[in-house]
């Protein structure tokens, strides 16, 4: 390994350990993204072992963004099915090797990843009192 690649994977690690909950939940909403990717990139290539390891890394992602739900929120209590329901989504595009369910899961994560972009920005401006980029 490189010295660069050794110096970025530093970075990637450093910046991961260092991230707030809100900024790791960002992290995961952008993994998420880039796996579902990976998936129809790899069912366009027709290789199945690429497309279900990656469909399953979604799922993985998924099911932490379940997992760490504080039911104490009506939010929350509202999320949750719809993380069900792209799970099991997931589950058919696997199965049916669909670009398309893909396409519509992938739709979703975007949306509550940009939703979660703002609700961080917004938190940020209230807390330092300026404008900050997320």
């Amino acid at each position: 390994m490189t010295a660069q690649m050794n110096a970025y994977n530093a970075y990637k690690q450093n910046s991961v350990t260092t991230a707030s909950p809100g900024e790791l939940t960002l992290m995961l909403y952008n993994g998420c993204i880039k796996f579902l990717g990976k998936a129809k990139v790899a069912i366009e290539e027709k290789n199945i072992q690429e497309k279900n390891t990656n469909i399953q890394k979604a799922q993985a992602i998924i099911a932490e963004l379940m997992a760490t739900l504080n039911m104490d929120f009506e939010i929350s209590k509202q999320m949750l099915p719809l993380y069900e329901y792209m799970n099991h989504r997931l589950v058919e595009a696997n199965i049916q090797n669909s670009t398309a369910i893909i396409d519509e899961v992938e739709g979703l994560v975007v949306e509550f990843r940009d939703t979660w972009k703002e609700v961080l920005k917004i938190t940020r401006q209230q807390q330092f009192g300026g404008s900050q980029q997320v």
